[in-house]
């Protein structure tokens, strides 16, 4: 069905908990029910051996949500340069000028970018040899002679083999040098918004990481024993961003977003190359970093792949035999079945196929000709009225329905959680896809039951300061030091809750603790479960934890 009428029932398997939440319902042209997603547990920093040593063009994460104060419009949101500690002087943090910085659209599920949106950065340096200083004096305005350092930008669209500057010459929002040097970032972040030819808004500029997740995952999936969570571990870093406002149009295949709402999103880097016959002499461009869905490079292909997916495209994803055998057989839960008991669901994982390549749909195609098994339409490209089904190639993207309308109450757990503009229907700043992802990969999506031994997850349910109401809704990057000291003198590992980190406007993607109807169920399980243990020794399974 792609007639653009609403999309039918979901269906029992894999999603009889979402019915019981009140998960099901009619979308506006295809909505859908919901389903779990993903991988597992903390979005792509450092993720593989190459692009960790080269942190500036190292993309961190990629949002897409339709804006929730201007609904005809998407935001698009892709960061960089993980783990910038606010103290990082004298240079700060900035841009690489040799590099083009990417998003692009696959709207008629091709696997190739129909839209490429491209930042393209400069340097302006004042300092002339004569001071070390960032700024010499207090920063009340981007155009300040105190600022020393600064960098612009060019954001030109490619679409039809064809070019087009939206924006040219912008500010880039400098770093939060600290509140002596600047005492009203948000003034700086409002001066940095502009607008953007044909309609919408562009920024550029230093953010408050809204990645939220305790990182000691890698610590033998939280210690063994599940002791060594719920600490936001990226609280108080910050990150390099881009964030792209535009109209649904502008996205959606052949300009008519109420007949093809469903796009595809990732993100990607590339760098100029050096000419071996000549270091001066700049080189093509080289694809370095790249970024659909959160953790898929982290934890889906073996170390020695991982360099060779970042290079990669969308394209290339369904003929890559080894990527397509680590999500048929992931090693996520077997690391879990070896460490807590809990056993792996049984491969091949097509379920995985169809949320990582496909995009969920009752007639997605899949790798072995076999039924989609996750029977719901909601986020696959083949939904698109006026896409040819003969010319769809599984890839792995971030992809978004346009026409899931906004939710007045979001939920942290998106679809799982009953709220269908949610994770993995795109990616909003609130949506917490670590305790998404990690039931996905043992199962949900199947069984319609989470695991109960899991379900509190990682314990860090939402960022540690709030997101703002307007563009482009990220917290404002933080000037105080991560590594806090208590009267002493002697450190305490604190992070505190704001320190300039609160973003202009209302905090309308704060969203409580608490998990919704199927969360507390899955709690009052785990609750049992424990108390019913309560006298076993202490062992490294998960119910002992």
């Amino acid at each position: 069905m792609r007639d653009g009428t609403a999309l039918g029932n979901p269906g029992r398997r894999g999603w009889a908990c979402f019915a019981a939440a009140g998960a099901l319902g009619m979308v506006a042209t295809t909505g859908g029910a919901a389903l779990v997603s993903d991988v597992a547990d903390a979005s792509s920093h450092r993720e593989a051996p190459l692009i960790a040593t080269d942190p500036t063009v190292d993309n961190t994460d990629v949002y897409a949500f339709v804006s929730p104060d201007k609904q005809d419009t998407v935001t698009l949101i892709a960061n960089w340069l993980p783990f910038e500690e606010p103290n990082g002087g004298p240079n700060f943090y900035f841009f690489q000028t040799n590099a083009n910085y990417d998003i692009h659209i696959d709207n008629d599920g091709d696997a190739r970018p129909d839209i490429t949106y491209r930042w393209v950065f400069r340097n302006d340096d004042r300092r002339d040899g004569t001071t070390f200083l960032y700024n010499n004096g207090v920063v009340q305005n981007l155009d300040d002679p105190t600022l020393l350092f600064r960098q612009r930008y060019t954001l030109t669209e490619l679409r039809d083999g064809q070019s087009r500057v939206l924006v040219e010459d912008a500010p880039v929002a400098p770093s939060n040098v600290g509140p002596a040097s600047m005492p009203d970032y948000g003034r700086l972040r409002d001066q940095a918004i502009v607008p953007v030819t044909g309609g919408g808004q562009s920024f550029a500029g230093q953010a408050d990481d809204p990645f939220f997740l305790d990182l000691r995952v890698f610590d033998l999936i939280y210690g063994a024993n599940l002791s060594e969570r719920g600490q936001d571990t990226l609280a108080g870093y910050s990150v390099q961003t881009v964030a792209l406002q535009v109209p649904k149009s502008a996205l959606a295949l052949g300009g008519d977003e109420d007949r093809n709402p469903v796009i595809g999103i990732w993100s990607t880097t590339s760098k100029q190359s050096m000419q071996v016959t000549d270091p001066n002499a700049g080189g093509n461009q080289v694809q370095v970093s790249r970024l659909g869905n959160p953790l898929v490079n982290e934890l889906v292909p073996a170390a020695d792949q991982k360099d060779a997916f970042n290079a990669s495209m969308p394209a290339d994803d369904s003929k890559n035999t080894k990527l397509v055998d680590r999500i048929l057989n992931p090693e996520l839960p077997q690391v879990i079945q070896q460490l807590y008991d809990i056993p792996a669901p049984a491969t091949p994982r097509n379920d995985l196929v169809e949320i990582f390549l496909t995009g969920i749909a009752k007639d997605a195609p899949t790798l072995d000709g076999s039924r989609a098994p996750i029977q719901a339409d909601l986020n696959s490209q083949i939904l698109n009225a006026d896409v040819d089904p003969a010319h769809f190639v599984p890839a792995e993207e971030l992809r978004l329905n346009m026409s899931v309308p906004v939710t007045a109450n979001p939920n942290r757990l998106g679809v799982l959680g009953g709220d269908l503009q949610g994770f993995p229907n795109g990616r909003r700043l609130a949506d917490d896809v670590v305790d998404i992802e990690l039931q996905a990969f043992e199962g949900a999506a199947q069984t319609g039951q989470l695991v109960p031994a899991l379900a509190a997850g990682d314990k860090v349910n939402t960022n540690n300061v709030p997101f703002g109401g307007t563009f482009p809704y990220l917290a404002l990057p933080s000037n105080v030091a991560v590594n806090q000291v208590d009267a002493n003198g002697m450190p305490d590992g604190g992070v505190p809750g704001g320190a300039g980190g609160t973003a202009r406007g209302a905090d309308w993607i704060r969203i409580a603790s608490g998990t919704g109807a199927i969360g507390f169920l899955a709690a009052g399980l785990f609750i049992s479960r424990r108390r019913a243990r309560a006298n076993a020794p202490a062992t490294g399974r998960a119910d002992a934890a």
